[in-house]
């Protein structure tokens, strides 16, 4: 399986990839923490069905030291004890983030005002533009079919 436009082999498409790249970076060096950052990516990919996202979020959490019983159970995050408040708050958020077309008035005021029990306005910044970056890789994994499983921890670091 190839996909269909090769982000990095197109002039117009590796511009881009660098640019939302470099927003990545800005998330990556807030005080959002590191496995919660991971658990939002794999839970918006999950949603929007990312197989690509997928692979390397679950394969660089994993290799950070996620257990291998929380990544399986990010899917039934709320039934899953395995959670902070904070982690589930997060994912809430995400959720709603991701689904906005789904819901009616989008995100609510009883899930930002969970996060915001648990994240400072500078994290709660950080989670906003995570979904929404995270939203625009899977849409753009998704469009092109980028192939999963091939993906090695730390491969784009």
């Amino acid at each position: 399986m190839e996909a269909r436009l090769n982000f990095y082999g197109n002039a117009v498409a590796g511009k881009f990839a660098r640019y939302i790249n470099s927003a990545g970076k800005v998330v990556s060096d807030s005080t959002l923490p590191a496995s919660t950052q991971e658990l939002v990516k794999i839970r918006a990919s999950q949603i929007n069905g990312c197989g690509f996202c997928l692979d390397m979020h679950t394969k660089d959490a994993a290799h950070a030291g996620e257990t291998a019983l929380r990544l399986n159970l990010v899917a039934a995050w709320r039934e899953a004890k395995v959670f902070t408040d904070a982690e589930r708050a997060a994912l809430e958020l995400t959720e709603q983030g991701t689904r906005i077309a789904d819901a009616a008035g989008g995100v609510t005021d009883e899930a930002w005002a969970e996060a915001a029990k648990h994240f400072d306005e500078d994290q709660l910044a950080a989670l906003v533009g995570l979904i929404a970056l995270i939203n625009a890789y899977n849409r753009m994994n998704v469009i092109v079919q980028q192939p999963a499983g091939d993906y090695q921890p730390g491969q784009f670091a």
